[in-house]
């Protein structure tokens, strides 16, 4: 199967850039590859012959068809980039990044950038780009900001003990005790930016992301105050990461 070609101009990338918080617009604006990717490549798309591509290839250079490398957000490593709220895709188990990139694909993980780019990926693609990351090595956190000890300690409180008076269950109870992720369904909190964790837990809250086991986040991002949310994604943040994807 080829890749369906990706038709998307640079005033319909501009827009989709234009909704994003200022502080990812001026991480995407900092990168040179971005800037080649979602211009190059994208121009190319109505030009360039679709063909399926390794996961390496497509995290390093895109497609033919127009899809951005991975790389321009996420790094040339996969570690993602926290102040650009970018998640690390690199030691995540390979049926989760599967998963996610075809719930971005099929609606179900609603992301204005995201979006785009997974529907631009032949399904084969997408499990291409799941192996590739999933066998990398998950780097150590680069210069992730320490939370104050009254954040850190709410937000370890509500990952390992919970609060139940709230119907608050541990996120380690799914997600494993020091946040290293159980499985296709629980993926890895430890070590991926604040800012990102933060985002989901909105994103749960608001109903733009509806595709977990049961609908069990919803219900816990419903029950977690804004203060509580930031509190525990800084916690997170801030733990050491454990590749559990087969990483080298």
């Amino acid at each position: 199967m080829h890749a369906p070609s990706v038709k998307v101009s640079h005033l319909a990338f501009s827009a989709l850039v234009a909704v994003l918080p200022m502080s990812r617009r001026l991480a995407l604006a900092a990168s040179r590859s971005v800037r080649i990717a979602f211009g190059g490549l994208l121009m190319c798309a109505s030009v360039c012959p679709a063909r399926a591509m390794d996961g390496g290839e497509i995290a390093r250079n895109g497609t033919q068809a127009g899809v951005p490398a991975c790389a321009s957000c996420h790094g040339d490593s996969g570690g993602g980039n926290a102040e650009g709220g970018f998640p690390r895709l690199s030691g995540l188990a390979e049926d989760y990044l599967a998963h996610e990139l075809d719930s971005f694909a099929d609606g179900s993980r609603d992301h204005e950038i995201m979006g785009p780019i997974a529907q631009g990926l032949a399904p084969e693609e997408r499990r291409a780009l799941a192996v590739f990351y999933a066998g990398l090595r998950a780097p150590p956190p680069d210069g992730t900001p320490q939370p104050d000890d009254t954040a850190y300690d709410r937000g370890r409180m509500l990952a390992q003990t919970g609060e139940w008076t709230k119907a608050l269950p541990a996120c380690a109870q799914c997600h494993g005790p020091a946040g290293q992720g159980v499985g296709a369904a629980f993926p890895p909190l430890a070590g991926q930016p604040a800012a990102y964790l933060a985002a989901q837990l909105s994103a749960w809250k608001a109903g733009t992301r509806h595709n977990d086991p049961l609908g069990l986040m919803k219900g816990i991002a419903d029950r977690l105050s804004d203060d509580d949310a930031t509190a525990v994604a800084a916690y997170y943040a801030a733990l050491p990461v454990t590749a559990i994807g087969g990483g080298r």
